[in-house]
């Protein structure tokens, strides 16, 4: 435990710990993060990879959680722009749903409780003549329409450690923290790393483990564990329906909402549910029930359904949600919860319940709020004018981006630049670096992954196995396919582990 110790050392690297990581070290503070395993493993990829307001919790009366969901909205707009687009949502109209007035009422609110200034407001719409309709069954005549966003939740974690760590914190995979204790008014941490067990030093432990919250609280001495509801939420992913361009929230029999939403150009991704369950084990795999579940919404408003045998990928993560007593998983709030806890003249945990992808900003700087006692020289707010890295395209867009890297590299496949400017913004130049044509991209791997990126994934942001890659840096193997998947696995595999 040698050397200066840590400001903070924070365990979990879903989206709050990163999120965490970047705002702490954005304000001078030394800054070491712990996952065990890789990058937004966990609840952070199996989100509804959406940055929206969160329409449904108005029934619940969370206006100060959806006025801040909506102002974050256009502040993650500017940020990450390659990342980060609008989305037209679509709600049908059938018999026994809410009232039009009650519906009509609700995007009212939704569109003015907060400014708005990058997306479109909700209108009515006739589905008979919308293209929206056409994928509907045929009695289904008249909707509403709204705006919220589609994200690639996984890449927005990983930005946020390649923001942290260009801000000087260090980011280590791979390494689950096996003891946490406090001695000599600092904490010493010792995690399980490639290299053997590492103990490092910090003045404050940060706790954001997601569903292992409490796991991790008790792991540190903390005696009042915070009490979690672990809610999973399954999605299916079925090819793009037909005409389904546009996103649907749909009101299923038992009143949830159920989303269909387009999915890497050419999928359709449906859900989700809410099932409570007794720990994290049981929460990052569908259930044969949820599935039928999901594809029975969808087939009460789509004239030509998706069935079972459609499916090409299911995933489900665990919300660890604030338990607040409420008797369904549905009506927990979404909202979030920051527990300090200090013992005597000790050093502090701050444990970190809850939250949602869309909020992660506000919750690191509230969580920095909670220690700035304990930091009397740390610098100010910085991160809501901050592009994250890869969007900042100065006096272009992303489509002007676009189309000057296609100019620039004539000899690279369209589609190859496209998906690499989607992926990293502005930093595809560096994937790119000095390649001039397809071939010094290196062997194509499938949907156009080339060897030059792996190595840049396994370099520049963590990637150390092929799940790592396909999965979460990008979604190669939802395109590549189930039959020709084992080979990629294996060709990744020998790229990473290529000098």
């Amino acid at each position: 435990m040698g050397g200066e110790p840590y400001d903070l050392a924070i365990v979990g690297g879903g989206i709050n710990g990163t999120g965490i990581a970047a705002d702490a070290a954005g304000r001078g503070l030394k800054v070491v993060l712990f996952e065990r395993g890789d990058l937004a493993e966990g609840t952070s990829s199996a989100s509804s990879k959406l940055i929206h307001g969160g329409l449904r919790y108005l029934e619940h009366g969370e206006f100060r959680l959806v006025r801040e969901a909506l102002l974050e909205r256009e502040v993650l707009l500017a940020r990450a722009p390659h990342l980060i687009h609008p989305l037209r949502f679509i709600i049908p109209h059938t018999t026994g749903m809410r009232p039009r007035a009650l519906t009509r009422l609700g995007l009212f609110l939704y569109d003015h409780l907060a400014a708005r200034r990058r997306v479109p407001g909700s209108a009515a719409v006739d589905l008979k003549r919308d293209p929206a309709g056409r994928p509907l069954t045929p009695t289904i005549a008249a909707g509403f329409s709204y705006y919220d966003c589609a994200v690639d939740d996984a890449r927005l974690v990983v930005l946020l450690a390649v923001d942290a760590a260009a801000r000087g914190a260090r980011i280590v995979t791979r390494a689950p923290v096996t003891r946490a204790t406090r001695r000599e008014g600092l904490w010493e941490v010792t995690s399980d790393t490639a290299a053997g067990p590492t103990s490092i030093a910090a003045r404050v432990l940060v706790n954001a483990a997601g569903p292992w919250c409490t796991e991790v609280a008790r792991l540190a001495g903390d005696a009042t564990a915070p009490a979690l509801r672990l809610v999973r939420g399954a999605h299916i992913v079925v090819p793009r329906i037909a005409g389904a361009d546009d996103a649907y929230l749909l009101q299923n029999d038992d009143g949830r909402i159920v989303f269909v939403l387009p999915f890497e150009e050419r999928f359709t991704l449906i859900g989700t549910t809410e099932v409570s369950v007794g720990s994290a084990a049981d929460g990052f795999v569908a259930s044969e029930a949820e599935t039928d579940y999901l594809l029975a919404a969808t087939a009460r408003f789509f004239a030509h359904p998706p069935s079972r045998a459609d499916v090409v990928w299911r995933f489900a993560g665990v919300r660890p949600l604030v338990e607040d007593g409420a008797r369904s998983a549905s009506a927990i709030s979404r909202d979030y919860r920051l527990d300090l806890d200090e013992i005597d003249d000790g050093p502090p945990l701050l444990n970190v319940i809850g939250g949602k992808i869309t909020t992660f900003r506000r919750l690191a700087e509230a969580a920095l709020d909670r220690l700035a006692a304990f930091f009397p020289g740390m610098g100010p707010p910085w991160t809501a004018a901050a592009p994250l890295p890869g969007g900042a395209f100065g006096g272009s867009d992303f489509a002007g981006y676009c189309e000057d890297l296609v100019r620039r590299h004539p000899a690279i496949a369209r589609e190859t630049l496209q998906g690499l400017a989607r992926r990293y913004g502005t930093r595809a130049d560096e994937v790119i670096g000095d390649a001039a044509e397809d071939a010094d991209l290196g062997a194509a791997i499938g949907s156009e992954l080339t060897a030059r990126e792996v190595i840049y994934l396994r370099d520049a942001e963590w990637a150390r196995t092929p799940d790592d890659v396909l999965w979460r840096r990008t979604k190669a193997g939802l395109h590549i396919g189930a039959l020709q998947i084992d080979t990629a696995r294996q060709h990744i595999a020998e790229v990473l582990a290529s000098p």
